[in-house]
Order: structure tokens, then C-alpha cells, then sequence
């Protein structure tokens, strides 16, 4: 078939396969390193846990077959050494057949780390990931031109992410439409980036042609990746434009950089980069499956897509197990104020007013008014995105905030690991709190006076104090 293949998006595929790639090894890597406290064994909320509430039907994977802490390792850095071999060009040295099984290796296994990570892994970018993924599977390699339809259903795909993303917002807050959500967002987002205090200070007006640029680039340039080239790759390369300035503001995961990976391949790189010469045909076998997946994913679109125009819509949502067509979106409400829970301890064995109480400090989340945060982005920090929420609704934080005090009190390796700052090396506290402070950015002249990025009040006790067993 000759429409099978689109003539001059090969390096518009190749482009976004090493993006994603590299989003692949930064989620593989993020599992890594973090899962021993969070769904380990002896973690907060263990896998063991999820695997027995749910079943194969509903959350198919490998660790159905059985789990442990050496084989959730064995999977995680499997996926890093995967994604670095899709860097380096190994999809591009085997037969086409071949490049779909080396494409489909990381996306079953981080559906299988997502099928058993619980809350920890209930974020929107997950789904996306293994939306992406799995639609990457099919797009091939150099034996044959990119499958129209699947750079189709990738725009589909990015289309939905984008107005999903725009309607949610004009739909919930009020401050969207009146165009000063922004007003309050730089503050109050879940992890600030080092030029957040920055976004957050600029004026006014500003903030309002933010709100307005972002209403444009959500709710109505996604309608023009439908378009012949070159409107088509110039709403892209506006999304793109919009992701990195949300980069900058921001830390989201990897979220925006897999939006502009998902915005690459609509590109028209070819007046760019110059037409290369023609790639051999499409097998038939090949083409039969691309139709058959393209014929999957459309029919599995139908919830979405209803859930885009209903009233009701929500946000972040999978109807199949799989996670192969899923809804998105972010930012339905904004927070006016900045709540952060503060995690301390001590090693007084008796309390009394005048007990020194120490502070832990999170790679991410605000903590000590004197530092700037940091970028960590794509790179996830899924503890302290939990305490964003947890400071928001400590009801939705219970399951895992007392285990997570408990290996505080432990002097848990694992856990200390995922702090940036123990305040007893020595041995573990004898007691632990926490409390809910109100943060807000420091004004100019305030920065200049103290050297504080963040100006914090006491709000309320988030957790009594809490002893260790015996000794």
C-alpha cells in the first residue's frame, strides 16, 4: 500500500525514538533507585500488597509470576540497559521485526512496575509513558518509512494530552478564566524549580498573557496538528515552545518532555534537514498489524474522547488495563496557598518546651527557607511530590505517612536515602513530628535582607510527636 508510509518523517521518527528513550531511562532509573522504600519488601506501601488486591485481569504484568525485591531490581535496571541500547541504535542494526520486540521490551516492563506501585505510581505520566510506548512498538525502523497511521495516532495521542490538559482548566478554577491562576501556581505548584520564585515575581500583565498563551496552545493549536504541513509542524513546534517554558517554571517529571517528544515526529523536519532518499516498502505482515493496532486504539478511544466533551470530565484517568488510550490533565483547580509538611525529630528521650527539634530535608519539596530549590526534572522524586499532597489532604496521606515515620524512627537506610538531609547520622531520633507550615515566596527587598527564598508561619500540628520502640 502506498499511503502506508509517510515520505519524509524519518527523522522525525528518529528524533522522537531517542527522546523517548531517554524518558524511558530516567523512569527506569527512578525505579531503581527508589523502590526499596516506597513497594519494596520492607517498603512503605509494599507490591506485595497491590498484587494481592488486584488481579490479572485488572492489572496484568511479570510480577504475577512472582515478586521480590532482587527481581523488581532485575526488571528496573533491565530497563535502563534497554533504553540505553535504543540510544545507541540498536532498534536501527536488526530486522524490522525484530526493532518491535526490542521496543516492546521496555514498555512490558514498566507496565509491570506501574501495575505494582500503588499510589506511588499513580501519576498521569505513567499512563502517558505507556500510551507512548506502546504505540512506539509499531513505528519500525529503517527497513521500511514511518506508518502514516501511527504518526497519526501519535498526534491523536498528543492532541489529547494538550486539550484534555485546556478543558480541565476552563472547566474547574474559576482563576483560569479570569486569567489569574498564574498569579498563584509559580508559588503554590507541587515542586518549585529554581527559577519558579523568578516566574512567580514577574508582573502582572505577564502572568495574565501566560494564562491567555496557554489557553491558545491547549484548546485551539491542537486542532492543527490535524492540518496539512506546514501549519501542522508550526502547532507543534508551538507546543514544544510552551512545554520548555513550563520546564523552566517547573518541575513535572517527565511530563513535558514527553510532550515534546510526542510533538517531534508532527515536525516537518524535512525543510529543515533536507529529504532523504526513499526507504524500501512496507511488509505485508507489518502493515496488516499496524492496521490491526490502528483499528485497537481508535475503538479504545471512544471513553476517552467522551470523557474530553463531557461535563464530568476527569482527569488522569485509564479505562483498560493496559493503559493503551488513556485521559490527561493537570492543574484542574490551583492552590492559593502554599502548605508544606515539615518532618522533625529529636533525640530527647523526655519532651519538655524547650526540646531541640531537628529538620529532615527533602531533595525537592521546600524545606529550609534559605535554599533555592533545585531542578530535578525529568528525574521524579515521588516521595516528595506525596508530601504536596499530603500537606493538601492528610486523609489521602495515611496509608503511607505513618510507615514512612516508622522508618524514620528505624533509621531505615533505604528511606534516608531518599532524603537529602538526616539530622542524626549517629542513631535514629527518639521521637518525630511533623507539622504544616505556610510558605509563601519572599518579596525582593525581603530576599536582600534575610538571603530567604520562602518566608514560613506555623499552621497547625500535621502529626503529634511519635516514639521509637524500645531500645
Amino acid at each position: 500500500m502506498q499511503w502506508f508510509t509517510a515520505d519524509g518523517y524519518e527523522l522525525g521518527r528518529l528524533i522522537f525514538q531517542k527522546a523517548l528513550a531517554v524518558v524511558y531511562l530516567t523512569a527506569f532509573l527512578t525505579a531503581a533507585l527508589q523502590f526499596r522504600a516506597l513497594i519494596g519488601d520492607r517498603g512503605m506501601l509494599p507490591a506485595r500488597d497491590v498484587l494481592r488486591r488486584t488481579t490479572w485481569r485488572t492489572a496484568p504484568g511479570l510480577f504475577r509470576f512472582g515478586f521480590s525485591d532482587r527481581l523488581f531490581a532485575l526488571v528496573a535496571w533491565t530497563g535502563c540497559a534497554v533504553a540505553v541500547a535504543l540510544l545507541a541504535g540498536a532498534d536501527r542494526a536488526v530486522p524490522l521485526w525484530a526493532c518491535l520486540l526490542i521496543w516492546a521490551v521496555p514498555w512490558v516492563l514498566y507496565l509491570s512496575i506501574v501495575q505494582v506501585g500503588g499510589v506511588w505510581y499513580g501519576f498521569g505520566w505513567e499512563s502517558l509513558l505507556l500510551e507512548t510506548g506502546f504505540l512506539a512498538v509499531f513505528l519500525g525502523n529503517d527497513d521500511t518509512g514511518p506508518p502514516l497511521l501511527v504518526l497519526w495516532l501519535l498526534r491523536w495521542l498528543l492532541f489529547r494530552v494538550e486539550f484534555g490538559a485546556g478543558l480541565i482548566k476552563i472547566r474547574g478554577d474559576a482563576c483560569w478564566r479570569r486569567l489569574t491562576c498564574l498569579d498563584f501556581h509559580h508559588e503554590t505548584q507541587p515542586m518549585p524549580g529554581p527559577l519558579s520564585w523568578f516566574f512567580h515575581h514577574l508582573p502582572r500583565p505577564l502572568h495574565r498573557a501566560e494564562a491567555a498563551a496557554n489557553h491558545v496552545t491547549q484548546l485551539l493549536v491542537p486542532f492543527l496538528l490535524f492540518t496539512p504541513q506546514p501549519v501542522a509542524g508550526a502547532a507543534a513546534a508551538l507546543m514544544i515552545v510552551t512545554q520548555l517554558w513550563l520546564v523552566l517554571s517547573g518541575n513535572f517529571a517527565w511530563l513535558n518532555w514527553l510532550t515534546i517528544a510526542l510533538a517531534l515526529p508532527a515536525v516537518d523536519w524535512p525543510l529543515v534537514a533536507g529529504r532523504r532518499p526513499a526507504l524500501p516498502a512496507a511488509p505485508v505482515w507489518y502493515e496488516v498489524l499496524v492496521v490491526a493496532v490502528t483499528a485497537l486504539v481508535l475503538v479504545l478511544s471512544y471513553r476517552p474522547a467522551r470523557n474530553l466533551v463531557s461535563r464530568r470530565q476527569v482527569m488522569n484517568r485509564s479505562f483498560d488495563p493496559l493503559r493503551l488510550v488513556n485521559t490527561y490533565g493537570a492543574f484542574g483547580s490551583v492552590s492559593r496557598v502554599r502548605l508544606e509538611v515539615v518532618v522533625e525529630g529529636t533525640d530527647e528521650r523526655e519532651l519538655h518546651p524547650g526540646t531541640v527539634w531537628r529538620e529532615y530535608g527533602f531533595h525537592g519539596k521546600p524545606g529550609d527557607p534559605r535554599r533555592l530549590p533545585r531542578q530535578f526534572a525529568p528525574y521524579h522524586l515521588r516521595l516528595d511530590w506525596m508530601m504536596w499532597f499530603a500537606a493538601l489532604s492528610p486523609a489521602y496521606a495515611r496509608p503511607w505517612f505513618g510507615p514512612f515515620v516508622e522508618r524514620l524512627l528505624a533509621g531505615d537506610l533505604d528511606t534516608l536515602r531518599l532524603l537529602r538531609h538526616d539530622p542524626f547520622p549517629d542513631a535514629p531520633p527518639a521521637y518525630v513530628r511533623a507539622r504544616v507550615f505556610r510558605y509563601r515566596y519572599t518579596t525582593w527587598s525581603e530576599l536582600r535582607a534575610t538571603g530567604r527564598w520562602w518566608h514560613r508561619v506555623p499552621v497547625r500540628t500535621f502529626m503529634a510527636p511519635t516514639r521509637s520502640g524500645p531500645r
